[in-house]
């Protein structure tokens, strides 16, 4: 298997774009799990996006939970998916289970910045 590119730019073919997001090692896929903040946060903050953190409050902006809003249960990053705490749906057997979302319809309301890390970028 050839090794993963870091110099590819971009393809119309939708194998490829799949193909590039599959392949990503792991520091690329955490830059794709990059999530827009608020106005607010922005002024505050001066960046216009910031990876995502377990504990952020976070608002879905497209799809079934429109305008709905939650905590970050869980990050997967090997399929770039985020898990909300709040958004469930029901399962035939009777059981609840979090819905994936992509990072790309989500945007942070709130940080959690009792993260080591996260304190660092505050301090820039």
């Amino acid at each position: 298997m050839k090794k993963f590119s870091k110099t590819w730019i971009s393809s119309k073919n939708r194998k490829k774009q799949h193909k590039y997001r599959k392949q990503a090692d792991w520091n690329t896929k955490h830059s794709m799990c990059k999530v827009n903040l608020v106005k607010e946060l922005r002024e505050k903050h001066k960046i216009k996006n910031i990876s995502l953190r377990k504990g952020d409050l976070v608002k879905v902006m497209t799809g079934e939970f429109r305008k709905k809003e939650g905590k970050i249960a869980k990050i997967d990053l090997k399929n770039c998916k985020v898990y909300i705490e709040a958004l469930q749906i029901g399962k035939k057997e009777g059981t609840k289970v979090n819905v994936p979302f992509d990072p790309s319809n989500l945007q942070i309301k709130e940080l959690y910045l009792e993260d080591k890390k996260r304190l660092k970028i505050n301090e820039k």
